[in-house]
Order: structure tokens, then sequence, then C-alpha cells
């Protein structure tokens, strides 16, 4: 399992860029970037990426609903070019709240925009022409868009529910998870989305964990921390269904919280449930 860890993008892009040094320094190759409401993360990972271009850098994830999967192809593939080919293009529906009451967009039938704006990104990212016209999304291509042969982005789906993980399985190379313990990694993600990939003839499916992390000796001021700084994550259906799942009441619960050797074994038991990429919050 590989170690990654979050880079935070709010600030100046030179605040940024210092940010992303230092872990650098400190061993990590791999970042992961959130597209929340503050800079593009997209264009920001560019920037990161040209000027240290041995890491890999995603997003866990882009939000699609704002997004037409032309322009986000055309992004991601120029950032793609920009970086040297080392870009994962993490994607996923935002949440009901967000679309109808900040975007005024509609939130009907989420897995049905999904899989058919997946029809439409996929082949535009590997610079392929097409032409989709579905329920929620159409698109039309028709030629590679963006720079000339930048390579073809990882393309990463938010996945928690089955629906949405089969189509992960068929059509990308893998899942991100938020807020996603292990009992449920090892009974539910794993198995389900590594049934579907193998039914499309794919590779083994990416699993990347995203949890809060505190290795410390203060256990209960730990998960008081965690459980203040990540409060609203347990309230949106989304992932509670998740906690639920798992059997956790609250966040900390879900989180990776004890002593260096305690943090490790919890580490361990992700990588036995098929995490294949660990990125710290």
């Amino acid at each position: 399992m590989r170690i990654a860890t979050g880079l935070d993008v709010d600030g100046t892009i030179e605040q940024v860029l210092t940010r992303a040094t230092k872990l650098r320094e400190q061993g990590f190759t791999s970042l992961w970037a959130s597209q929340i409401f503050g800079p593009d993360t997209l264009t920001t990972l560019a920037i990161v990426g040209y000027q240290l271009r041995d890491l890999d850098l995603g997003t866990a994830v882009v939000p699609i609903q704002p997004r037409h999967p032309n322009m986000l192809a055309a992004q991601a593939r120029t950032v793609e070019g920009a970086i040297g080919g080392h870009l994962t293009l993490g994607i996923g529906l935002s949440h009901k709240m967000v679309v109808e009451r900040m975007w005024g967009m509609s939130f009907e039938k989420p897995a049905t925009y999904m899989r058919e704006y997946v029809a439409a990104l996929a082949p535009m990212l590997r610079g392929e022409a097409v032409t989709t016209s579905g329920e929620r999304v159409s698109a039309v291509a028709m030629g590679p868009l963006g720079p000339k042969d930048p390579g073809t982005p990882s393309l990463i789906i938010a996945a928690l529910g089955s629906v949405m993980l089969d189509l992960a399985g068929r059509e990308a190379d893998g899942t991100a998870l938020w807020m996603t313990g292990r009992k449920t990694i090892e009974s539910h993600i794993t198995p389900r989305i590594r049934e579907a990939a193998e039914a499309a003839g794919r590779p083994a499916p990416r699993i990347i964990c995203s949890l809060p992390i505190v290795v410390t000796d203060d256990v209960d001021g730990a998960r008081a921390r965690v459980n203040e700084t990540y409060a609203m994550y347990g309230t949106l259906p989304s992932y509670r269904a998740m906690l639920d799942r798992e059997g956790a009441v609250e966040v900390a619960d879900a989180a990776l919280i004890g002593s260096k050797a305690q943090v490790l074994e919890m580490m361990q038991g992700l990588a036995d449930a098929g995490v294949t990429e660990f990125s710290g919050a």
C-alpha cells in the first residue's frame, strides 16, 4: 500500500508550492487535493506539478455537476501534459444541498448523471472523438481536446454505493474513498469493485482511502478534535451510510488515532482490506 498525503491548495500559489515542497522533502511522492469552494484545484496542481515534476498528483475529487465533460477533459489533458504524465483525475458527485442550493442545478438521478458523464469523459481523456446523447448528459468531441499527445490521465470515481462501485470498476481505474473504514472496505468496497473490474476485463482497480490520522498519546483529545473538525461529514447522507455500515457512531470512530504502533497496525489493516493507497488527512 502506497502512503500519500493531502495537499492544502488554499492560499497563494507560493504558499501551496512551499507546502508541496516540504511534503516532498518529508518523503511523500503522491499528493491529493480536493476541489471544494476555494482555488481551482486542477489549475493549482498544474503549477505545482510543473515545478515539482517527480510528484504524482491527484484530485480527490472534482465535482462533475458544474463542469461539462468537454471542459473537464480539456483541462485534465492540459494538466497531464504540464506535469509530465503524473495526474490522477478523481471525479465525484457533489452533495444534494450544494448542487441544488448553491449551483441551482438538479440532483435528480445522480448515478445516471455519473454514468452518462463518464461515457463522455473517458474517451475524451484518451483523445478520442465521441458523441453521446443521454438523459442527463450529452456531449460531442470531434477529436482530441487540449494539447496534442499529453498522455491519458488516470481516471477514478468517488464510489461508495454498489451502483457507483460497479461503474468505477467497469469504466475507471478505481475509486477514492472518504469516511470509509476498514471493515466496510473489506466486506463491501473491495469485493464489489474488483468483481466489476474483472467482469469488464480491466486491471485490478486502485482503491485510494483517505481518513483522518493522528499519532498521539492523548487519544481522547485527538478524538474530540477530529469530531469537531470533521463533524459535517457525519451529517452528509453518503458518508453517514458508510459510517453506519462500519458501526461508527462518531466520525472519530473511523479515524486512525493512537500510538505509532497502533496507527501502523490500523494502516496494515487497510492494506489487508484491499486499499492500494492511503492518504492521511
